[in-house]
């Protein structure tokens, strides 16, 4: 899991490691700016909506939900931004956080609740192959904020295996490495050939 620290510049190159419970992955650091957090956040849910799987991955966890629908509103208050699905809604502490005249929060809470880390990683398998593609926050305790699964080749959008991979399906990896990182299509994001359950 991603360090708690600030990050100046975006890495040009994955840093690989190795975390228990999830495998090897390729991580790219993003700094954790609300504007960049805000524009990629709007970006992922206004337009690649479908087949995003998301929700905090812990050791112990995984909240796997979807959105059956574009969002209805995306907003920023007092640093946290809103996700409204319509039949539910989530919250992201990405900015500066000040809480209310009535209830201040105090700079150590606030430095808490923002997010500190943001990384885009891919998972490399047993094979020696991608088999799953992300995001993930963490606030300044280095506690886990969300992890957003992007669509995967291998699975459809209810998660049930394809016959062969359908490579459109890394469509939003490939818009947020280019738009985000700078980056353009791997051909090696494309080497798999099926996805193996961590």
């Amino acid at each position: 899991m991603c360090k708690t620290r600030r990050v100046a510049t975006v890495l040009p190159a994955p840093v690989e490691r190795h975390e228990p419970g999830v495998g090897h992955l390729h991580v790219w650091t993003l700094p954790p700016t609300a504007e960049l957090l805000e524009a990629l956040l709007r970006d992922l849910f206004e337009r690649h909506w479908r087949g995003l799987t998301f929700g905090p991955v812990v050791q112990g966890a995984a909240w796997e939900l979807h959105a059956d629908a574009p969002p209805r509103r995306i907003g920023m208050m007092d640093g946290y931004l809103t996700v409204d699905l319509g039949h539910s809604h989530f919250h992201l502490c990405i900015g500066e956080h000040k809480g209310s005249a009535h209830a201040p929060v105090s700079a150590e809470l606030a430095r808490h609740r923002r997010t500190a880390c943001a990384e885009l990683y891919r998972r490399v398998n047993a094979d020696g192959a991608p088999d799953s593609w992300g995001l993930r926050l963490v606030n300044g305790a280095g506690e886990q904020q969300i992890t957003i699964f992007f669509p995967n080749p291998f699975l459809d959008d209810d998660a049930r295996y394809l016959p062969t991979p359908d490579w459109t399906r890394l469509a939003a990896w490939d818009h947020v490495r280019a738009t985000y990182l700078g980056l353009p299509p791997d051909p090696f994001d494309r080497t798999g050939r099926r996805f193996i359950h961590a």
